[in-house]
């Protein structure tokens, strides 16, 4: 299974306003996953429409950087996983859906997992959980799944299952200072859906 390539971002508290201004984050995804989209590639960085993605195309013989239409774009997967995940992460929930929908490889637990955590944060809790219980099952040891699935198992008052996912965390991590393990331990000790 091909998985995409994420890289760790630094998180800071200054990490949502870098998002809602098309920055970069931690993109999570499985234990190995440590890269951050690129946030030139961002439609929140070029100022694209809803519905909009960043696409490279020809332009006076230069390579450009451009808004087009999500579907049919023949964005590369990659790209639109990227593109995908920092709309999700600046709040813009039906838009990262839309982008995450035009993946090729629904198959991806990365892909999976952000479709979950969109759906999730646009209310859609039950079709969140079942997009994370598909990463789960293609990638069991996919962190960034657990994670999230604690997160929206405690915005449902579920904090025992909720710390079963922890206990997840911790055994794929190996211990307890990855990332993915404190930003669910701090959801499930003050009870609010997501840390950041």
């Amino acid at each position: 299974m091909k998985q995409f390539s994420i890289t760790l971002a630094a998180l800071a508290c200054s990490t949502t306003l870098a998002l809602a201004a098309g920055g970069s984050g931690n993109t999570g995804g499985s234990s190995s996953s440590n890269t951050a989209p690129a946030p030139q590639n961002s439609p929140l960085a070029l100022h694209c429409k809803t519905g909009e993605v960043v696409k490279t195309i020809k332009k006076n013989g230069k390579d450009v950087k451009a808004c087009v239409k999500v579907s049919g774009s023949l964005v590369p997967d990659n790209d639109l996983y990227h593109q995908g995940w920092v709309l999700a992460k600046a709040g813009q929930y039906d838009w990262a859906i839309q982008v995450l929908s035009e993946v090729k490889d629904q198959q991806n637990p990365d892909v999976l997992t952000m479709l979950g955590y969109s759906n999730r944060k646009s209310g859609k809790v039950e079709v969140g959980f079942d997009f994370y219980h598909k990463a789960l099952a293609i990638d069991p040891n996919h962190v960034r799944a657990h994670e999230y699935l604690g997160e929206g198992l405690v915005a449902l008052g579920k904090i025992e299952d909720a710390k079963f996912q922890l206990g997840e965390v911790k055994r794929i991590c190996g211990n307890t200072s990855c990332e993915e393990y404190k930003d669910l331990s701090k959801v499930i000790a003050t009870g609010k859906d997501e840390a950041l």
